[in-house]
Formats: structure tokens, C-alpha cells, sequence
């Protein structure tokens, strides 16, 4: 009669909570708004750069490696990401630049140019957020202020550029920055003593011709600092999480239901045994409950640790009715076929059925009396996450 109390006691009590995590389902293109002081960045590099002055004679080459064009300098940066997609950066050149007007004649000149970025992060708009991306690949247009400080001129400044951002962790990036500036062909000028018997005709020219502009192409590489927090949270999918919430719930009303019904028929079983002799009918319930049903652990999902030590009560009482009976006892492992391929499924299945049998073997079981199987991915229990699990059954 005391084992038939526990047999009723553990229906009651061991249906309540399903063993399987819970993955929140999230959007791909939606993340959540972070404060103003998250997702700043700095960085810092150096920069090679070729110069293409309005006032160059015709015919002179355009290699940009070569020493007449070909200067270095550096750069300095501060910017914030609004969202993964769109930022904007404040940028701070500084070089060397040459003033080309014949193969022969080109004078160095030091120059800076300040000019404010609109970035736009292609591969998160295209491919969604992921903070774990190797390679971002951000054009940019922005407009600045230069200015000639050798020949002490302002002008306003174009720019536009390819930043590519390759992650080394979550603070850290290095970054390889392609760009091109555009300025007004003045700028380049030595107005006051005019030392140079060429004279700029940049003015001639209308601002959709290449002559009217002097023009910069560079490359510069670097690295960059994410500052604080510098990561974002991908939105939940209400409606995934509505429906998912609901599967979840109709499963454990069905689960009651079941326990309901069983706790019925066992209370009918303990009103009819009151007149006779215990044993009697502790034996068959024991035996009705244990043997013929296969008892399910549960396992979290991509995981083959157990996920509650409930489960593991009725497994208990199968390997002691074995040990007493000389039984075999077979725990099949699965996985739900939903998630992961077919022949990780076999792997996580085999997994989870040998971490039940290590179980048995702590109650006393003989391994050479549990048979192990796996049945891989599956789908044959509604919801599907109910299909994570290993059964235990008297052979």
C-alpha cells in the first residue's frame, strides 16, 4: 500500500513543468534602442595618398605610387552607430599633399581636412544584425573644411569612402578605409606670391568636369575601439512568441489531463484494494505503472545534460524493479528533427541515451543489462520540443 501512495503522489506532482528551454524567437532586421552614450567608437590610423590637381598639363601619368603624386599621413576618428545600420563619424586628416602641374613640377604642400560621415552599414541592412560578423562592409559620403596650411586656404571639402571593419572581438576592429576627396581647384593655389609661372584655370570650368576640382584618393588602415557598450538586442518576435507560448500551454493542459485520468483510475484501484491483502495489489500497480509504460527524461535543447531531477524518479523505480527482477532495461534516445541535421540529431540522440544509461549504472543496474538506441531526429510528439528527450523501459 505504501508504494501505491508514492505512485499517486508522483503523478500528481511530476507534470507541471516541461524540461525543455525556452528559445525566444527574434527578428532579424529589428533591434532594440540603446541610449545616447552606447555604440561610440574611435579609431586611429595611417593613410597613403595620391594627389590629381586641377592644373596638371595633359598627358601626365596618373600612378598614383609614383613620388610626384604619392604622400602619407595620418588619421584620427569619433563616430556613433544611431543603429546597426546607419551612423555617423567625425574624421580628422591629416598629410602631405603635392601640387602636380608637370612631370617635373610638383610642390609639397601640408594640408588638414575635418569632415563630418554619413555611414551605412551594408551587410547589417542587407543581412540582418550580427554582432559576430568578421567583415562589415560601410560606404560613406560626408563634407568638411580643409585647410592649405602652407598656403594658408579654407575651402569646403566632398568626400566619400568604402570603410571595411573586420572584428577581432566585440571592442576591438581593424579597419581598411578606401576614400576620395574633392575640393575646389583654388585650393592648391599659391595666391599671394604666385610662385609658379602656371596659372589655375580651374574656374573655367564647370563643377561636372574633372578639371575644376583638386582631387585626393587614398587608403587608410587602422584600428577601432568600440566604446561600452557597443552590442544590440535583436527585438523578440511577439507573434512567433504568441504562438509558441500557446503550443506550449496546449501541451501541458493535455499532460494535466492525462495525469487527471490517471489519478482517477488509481484512486478507483486504491478503493477497490482496501479490502484485500496490499501486496497483492501494490505488485500490479507497481508493475502496471513502471514495467508497461515508458518513462521520458527530458533534455534542453543542443544539449544532452538533463534538464530536471524529476524525471528521474520513475527511472529510479524502473531500475530497482529490474535489479529485483533481473530485467533489461532499453533507453532510446532522440532529438527533434526541427533543429540541427540529420546526422548531428544521431549524435545528440546517442548522447542523451548514454547519459540516461549512466544514470541506471548509478542506481545499480548491470550495464550489461541496459541496451542503448538512438533514433536520431524526430517529430512524432506534438510539440516538437517534447521530442528532446530519452525513454526508459523494461525490455
Amino acid at each position: 500500500m505504501r508504494k501505491l501512495m508514492i505512485a499517486l503522489a508522483f503523478v500528481g506532482f511530476a507534470t507541471t513543468a516541461m524540461a525543455q528551454e525556452t528559445e525566444i524567437p527574434r527578428k532579424k532586421y529589428s533591434v532594440s534602442t540603446n541610449s545616447f552614450w552606447a555604440n561610440w567608437f574611435v579609431s586611429v590610423g595611417g593613410e597613403f595618398q595620391a594627389a590629381y590637381t586641377s592644373e596638371e598639363a595633359s598627358g601626365i601619368k596618373g600612378n598614383p605610387f609614383s613620388t610626384k603624386r604619392g604622400t602619407f599621413g595620418f588619421d584620427v576618428a569619433v563616430g556613433k552607430w544611431f543603429t546597426p545600420s546607419i551612423g555617423l563619424r567625425t574624421k580628422f586628416q591629416a598629410a602631405w599633399s603635392k601640387r602636380v602641374l608637370t612631370e617635373n613640377n610638383h610642390h609639397a604642400y601640408d594640408y588638414w581636412n575635418l569632415h563630418e560621415d554619413v555611414m551605412f552599414n551594408l551587410s547589417n541592412m542587407f543581412c540582418g544584425y550580427n554582432e559576430k560578423r568578421v567583415w562589415n562592409f560601410i560606404p560613406y559620403v560626408g563634407l568638411g573644411v580643409a585647410r592649405n596650411m602652407s598656403m594658408n586656404n579654407y575651402d569646403l571639402t566632398y568626400n566619400v569612402g568604402l570603410l571595411n571593419n573586420f572584428r577581432i572581438t566585440n571592442h576591438w576592429s581593424i579597419f581598411l578605409d578606401v576614400w576620395a576627396t574633392a575640393v575646389e581647384g583654388g585650393f592648391s593655389d599659391d595666391l599671394e606670391n604666385r610662385r609658379d609661372a602656371v596659372v589655375d584655370n580651374w574656374g573655367n570650368y564647370k563643377k561636372g568636369y574633372s578639371r575644376h576640382w583638386d582631387k585626393m584618393v587614398g587608403a587608410a588602415v587602422g584600428v577601432t575601439y568600440n566604446i561600452g557598450k557597443c552590442t544590440w538586442e535583436k527585438t523578440p518576435d511577439v507573434n512567433a512568441l504568441i504562438a509558441m507560448n500557446k503550443e506550449q500551454l496546449d501541451a501541458v493542459n493535455a499532460s494535466l489531463k492525462e495525469q487527471q485520468d490517471e489519478n482517477a483510475r488509481l484512486r478507483e484501484m486504491l478503493h477497490k484494494a482496501q479490502n484485500q491483502k496490499p501486496q497483492t495489489i501494490v505488485e500490479k500497480v507497481v508493475e502496471k505503472q513502471v514495467v508497461s509504460t515508458a518513462q521520458s527524461v527530458f533534455f534542453n535543447v543542443d544539449s544532452y545534460r538533463i534538464a530536471s531531477k524529476k524525471d528521474l524518479v520513475n527511472v529510479k523505480e524502473v531500475a530497482e524493479y529490474a535489479k529485483a527482477n533481473g530485467n533489461k532495461i532499453v533507453v532510446t534516445g532522440y532529438a527533434d528533427s526541427k533543429t540541427g541535421s540529420a546526422s548531428y540529431n544521431q549524435k545528440l540522440s546517442e548522447k542523451r541515451a548514454q547519459a540516461v544509461a549512466d544514470v541506471l549504472v548509478s542506481y545499480g543496474v548491470s550495464r550489461d543489462n541496459i541496451i542503448v538506441e538512438a533514433q536520431g531526429g524526430v517529430n512524432t510528439i506534438a510539440p516538437y520540443s517534447y521530442n528532446r528527450r530519452a525513454t526508459v523501459k523494461i525490455q
